[in-house]
């Protein structure tokens, strides 16, 4: 499969775009377009538009009286729910309740597995244990009803002390697209197992993996701020804007990058061509397909794969960015003039780097995650995809 940056590079952008506010479209929304090009007779088998989704609670924790499920995203460009049955129903201003709140919940059956079916969306399927999530329906920006998502990683949020996480997720007559996500936070162990034309499994936390990444989360001294209790490890860039989490954490590492290939050239290798770079007074700037160059990120700008280490969807300046994002994230840079980095061996050797997208990678079995937002670059980021899916089972594992 073609690592996905150096596709189209729209996800990035949708990622950041919660932080608790209401927006138009869901986090995932722009996955699936990636597969359109692709697109054969075979792939059409999903056009019904109606997936058999199988929830299993093996928490242990919690029992299925415990855990609620919500499916909500968008459709048309419209933001949307799924209803018990299978349904999609229009996100409306009138679900909030006495409490200023909808109640989206779909409550897990009696015993067993869940089965429910899943329409073509876009969306989150989000899991809460022990308490119902806060989704709240407002006025969106163009004037439609759209939904204030629950933000772990905001203290002010009505449900930051609850426990839930969600996976991501597009299906339409292209198929299933889906992934497992810590780019904001990671809290609740869980798998996607898809079926269609193979069986994919993707997201698995190894025995004992959710404890270990906690620990050592906790051990760093730059990190450890960001574990809340026992509920959550929030990502470092939201913990920055919380003020959890050092602003200049990596300068170091990109002021020793920017001196470094003052003198010598990095080259970075993308499905468009090879680039050649070099730091041109004070920006970084490549030949190669295109001219494309970037001004020094900050610490933010890492983490989020934004600002200076924008990716715009131009096939050229954004595959560049994200193989840079990728770089610095996991402190390759200095150590390989040629990138991307494929080998996991050589992730986050240095003391400087980001040791919570280190410690989820080291929780799961297959050692991919989505730490970071472009962690799709050399294909480490927990991502399956099938043109002709025939079902999906998302699974909460042990803690």
């Amino acid at each position: 499969m073609t690592p996905r940056h150096q596709r189209n590079l729209t996800r990035r952008k949708a990622l950041f775009a919660l932080g608790g506010a209401a927006v138009a479209a869901p986090a995932i929304a722009a996955i699936a377009p990636y597969a359109m090009a692709g697109q054969t007779d075979a792939s059409t088998k999903a056009a019904a538009g109606s997936l058999p989704l199988t929830i299993v609670n093996n928490s242990g924790s919690f029992g299925n009286g415990s855990v609620y499920v919500y499916i909500v995203g968008n459709q048309d460009g419209k933001q949307v729910r799924v209803t018990q049955d299978g349904k999609l129903a229009p996100i409306s201003l009138s679900d909030n309740g006495a409490d200023g709140f909808t109640d989206y919940a779909i409550p897990l059956a009696g015993s067993g597995e869940t089965k429910l079916s899943l329409p073509f969306m876009s969306g989150r399927i989000y899991v809460s244990l022990g308490a119902k999530l806060k989704f709240k329906a407002v006025q969106g920006g163009n004037g439609d009803a759209a939904l204030q998502f629950p933000a772990g990683w905001v203290k002010s949020d009505p449900s930051f002390g609850v426990l839930h996480d969600c996976a991501e997720f597009t299906f339409n007559s292209a198929g299933m697209f889906c992934n497992t996500t810590m780019v904001d936070m990671f809290s609740v162990p869980m798998n996607i197992r898809l079926e269609g034309a193979g069986q994919q499994t993707i997201g698995t936390i190894r025995d004992g993996g959710r404890a270990a990444a906690f620990a050592a989360v906790k051990q760093n001294e730059d990190f450890a701020p960001l574990v809340v209790d026992d509920l959550r490890i929030m990502a470092p860039g939201h913990g920055l804007d919380a003020g959890l989490f050092a602003k200049d954490y990596f300068a170091p590492y990109i002021d020793e990058v920017w001196s470094t290939y003052t003198g010598k050239d990095l080259t970075v290798k993308t499905n468009a061509g090879t680039f050649t770079g070099r730091v041109r007074g004070d920006r970084f700037t490549f030949d190669g397909p295109a001219s494309v160059s970037f001004a020094k990120p900050s610490t933010r700008d890492v983490l989020f794969c934004d600002g200076n280490l924008a990716a715009p969807n131009d096939g050229t300046t954004g595959p560049v960015a994200a193989v840079l994002g990728a770089g610095f994230n996991r402190s390759t840079l200095l150590s390989n003039p040629a990138q991307p980095t494929t080998s996991a061996a050589d992730f986050y050797r240095t003391e400087l780097t980001n040791h919570y997208s280190k410690a989820v990678h080291a929780a799961t079995e297959d050692g991919k995650a989505y730490g970071f937002a472009f962690d799709d670059v050399a294909d480490f980021a927990s991502f399956i995809q099938d043109n002709a899916p025939t079902a999906i089972r998302l699974t909460l594992s042990a803690f």
